[in-house]
């Protein structure tokens, strides 16, 4: 079973700080025996680093960064883009490219319910749409295993302004953009029309996570 521990859309922004808080606290929950746990959100505009950040790659006009303990590079999280954080038990430390897998396809899935789709592209996590010049993407993986249990998790542009993109290398990829569903649709798709989707995905058990069904609590 899947403890929803929140859900925090706008108007009621979750400050990431705050959020990560939430994270270790409920992983560490979860470490200790409680329900595997998701946290849905939209934070207030921030820039996150995750351990394999370039310099390079950082905002140069001293916009703040979070430097974080997830894998992956910088990105930006805030309003109209939708943030899950899955805090589940892994059946085998083995098991954590499948687990990647199982959030691209969730993403995917929810993509599709809206008319967009969107693939995986070989060599890189996350999600994108084909474009004439390329790639763009659209959901993004930053993921930590600590003690069998994961931190972290997925981001799916919603609604939300691309300009904060323009200052970072988007994790670390140079040679593709970054689109969201409401720019892809041509109408204004928000976290709040996207939830409910990943939420009956959880409690339909899409995430396999080599077989187990798990559900969402009512």
């Amino acid at each position: 079973m899947i403890d929803v521990v929140a859900t925090r859309l706008a108007p009621d922004l979750l400050d990431y700080r705050e959020g990560w808080a939430l994270q270790r606290r409920t992983h560490a929950a979860v470490v200790g025996g409680a329900p595997d746990a998701l946290i849905l959100c939209e934070h207030s505009p921030v820039y996150t680093a995750g351990k394999r950040t370039a310099d390079d790659e950082r905002p140069v006009d001293g916009t703040p960064v979070v430097d974080v303990d997830r894998g992956g590079k910088i990105t930006w999280h805030g309003p109209g883009q939708l943030t899950g954080y899955p805090i589940l038990r892994l059946p085998d430390r083995h098991e954590v490219v499948a687990f990647v897998r199982d959030l691209e396809a969730l993403m995917i899935d929810v993509a599709a319910a809206f008319g967009v789709v969107g693939e995986r592209v070989e060599g890189r996590s996350g999600v994108w749409v084909r474009t004439s010049e390329g790639w763009d993407k659209i959901g993004a993986i930053g993921l930590r295993v600590q003690d069998g249990v994961t931190m972290h998790g997925f981001a799916l542009n919603c609604s939300n302004d691309l300009a904060p993109y323009d200052r970072i290398v988007a994790c670390g990829i140079r040679d593709a953009g970054v689109t969201t569903l409401s720019a892809l649709t041509g109408r204004t798709i928000t976290p709040a029309d996207a939830a409910p989707i990943v939420l009956q995905h959880f409690r339909d058990g899409v995430l396999g996570l080599a077989g187990q069904q798990k559900k969402v609590a009512a």
